[in-house]
């Protein structure tokens, strides 16, 4: 069973930065297709960047260009560097791991990010 657990959610300034991480454990991290979501007051889950086990990377428009998401096979870690953070940008972020090929999907609970001065 595979459980994901985000952290470094918090309170952060229009225009600053922020780095979530997403611990995974269990087995096979590699073959997983990493992901982050977020979803807003009143808003559906978004699909903010993606991460292949070779490190190919994928995000949306919305995030392109001021996220980076990275992973760490190794140590079984993804993680969300945010940057030039607004508003726009407070949500519950959510760790995500897919494994398409045997259609396993895990979910972390979360961790919220207030873009507020």
């Amino acid at each position: 069973q595979v459980q994901l657990v985000e952290s470094g959610g918090g309170l952060v300034q229009p225009g600053g930065s922020l780095t979530l991480s997403c611990s995974f454990s269990g087995d096979f991290f590699s073959l997983y297709l990493m992901g982050w979501y977020r979803q807003g007051p009143g808003n559906q889950r978004e699909l903010l960047a993606t991460i292949l086990g070779s490190g190919k990377t994928n995000y949306a428009d919305s995030v392109k260009d001021r996220f980076t998401i990275t992973r760490n096979n190794a140590q079984k870690t993804v993680t969300l560097q945010m940057s030039s953070v607004k508003s726009e940008d407070t949500a519950v972020y959510y760790c995500n791991a897919d494994w398409k090929a045997t259609s396993r999907q895990y979910w972390g609970r979360g961790t919220q990010v207030t873009v507020s001065a």
